[in-house]
């Protein structure tokens, strides 16, 4: 085993490789030392050290010497063919970057999402994503459940936006936001005022929900199911905001996500009873997907901590215990 002190003058010239390498490369360049060093703003003997020292290391010479002028040998020609690409990379590297952090500012992001995601959950996320990036072109694609699912697990979206319950084993999903569902009623209502809501007052026969298919409605029919209390549905509308109004106009009561309620509604809010689950919202991607950098900006936006390196790393561990209902939609 070699010693320390044979060690160290070997490790000293690899760290040096890099200006052992621009030496010589500059001296092949000019097939001149003095003309080389003053390309490199060094000493003309410093330029012949570095030469030298990788003669030494590789065991070979590098330039025939003729009075002032040096020609390349034929092991000097093989080693500036490998060397001068790399060197020249180096060289432009602070050049490259800039590129790349200037094309980072344009391309395009797509992100499919639901209606409820697209007016509740993203719109401060893209104001101010669109305001750091002003030149990348965002395509937000109106897509509700297996849509979402279909054009993630096919790449025709970069990520999916939105409330996650059911998933492939080829997309991952990580919750973001979290909402309760609320009880919405008419002002006047008796629910507006009373102490406390029960399974039985919703059942009443004046609820009004989003459409069969979708989340909601799938998990009030679970929790009726589970505590084996009929009930019934006067109304099916197709959004929230149609279910407000509605609500508004008096119509019924409904059960809405939290996420859509901002205060500013003429109508009543109130807790439901603690067996309804929280909603969750998140980001969905393909498992082992390569993220572009725009996608990665947009991640990094939700999650300033670093979800878009964990997002390519680990394809987004769900952190986020899920209901468990089959399917996933918007509603």
């Amino acid at each position: 085993m070699a010693s320390l002190e044979e060690e160290t003058p070997r490790h000293y010239y690899r760290h040096n490789r890099l200006k052992q390498l621009r030496a010589f490369c500059h001296a092949a360049q000019e097939r001149s030392i003095s003309r080389a060093a003053e390309r490199l703003e060094l000493s003309q003997p410093s330029v012949s050290l570095q030469i030298q020292a990788l003669e030494r290391e590789l065991g070979i010479t590098l330039f025939e010497r003729r009075g002032p002028r040096i020609r390349l040998t034929p092991d000097g020609e093989e080693l500036y063919e490998v060397a001068a690409p790399l060197v020249e990379g180096i060289d432009s590297l602070p050049e490259q970057f800039i590129a790349r952090n200037r094309w980072q500012q344009l391309g395009h992001l797509d992100i499919a999402a639901g209606e409820s995601t697209s007016l509740y959950v993203l719109p401060d996320l893209l104001r101010t994503f669109m305001e750091r990036h002003p030149k990348v072109h965002v395509r937000l694609h109106n897509l509700i459940g297996e849509e979402q699912i279909h054009a993630v697990q096919q790449d025709r979206v970069d990520i999916a936006v939105g409330s996650s319950l059911d998933l492939p084993d080829d997309v991952a999903y990580r919750a973001t936001h979290t909402f309760e569902l609320k009880l919405i009623t008419p002002r006047g209502h008796p629910l507006a005022e009373k102490a406390e809501i029960t399974l039985e007052d919703l059942a009443a026969g004046e609820l009004i929900l989003p459409p069969r298919q979708l989340t909601t409605w799938r998990l009030v029919n679970l929790i009726f199911q589970q505590h084996s209390v009929p009930y019934q549905v006067r109304l099916e509308v197709g959004g929230w905001e149609i279910m407000k109004r509605y609500v508004e106009l008096g119509f019924g009561i409904g059960i809405a996500s939290a996420i859509c309620l901002t205060g500013q509604e003429d109508l009543v809010i109130r807790d439901l009873p603690s067996i309804f689950p929280r909603r969750t919202y998140g980001v969905m991607l393909r498992r082992g997907r390569h993220l572009s950098p725009q996608a990665r900006r947009f991640l990094e936006l939700i999650d300033p901590e670093g979800f878009g390196a964990v997002a390519e790393r680990e394809g987004l561990p769900d952190s986020q215990e899920r209901i468990l209902v089959p399917g996933s939609d918007e509603g």
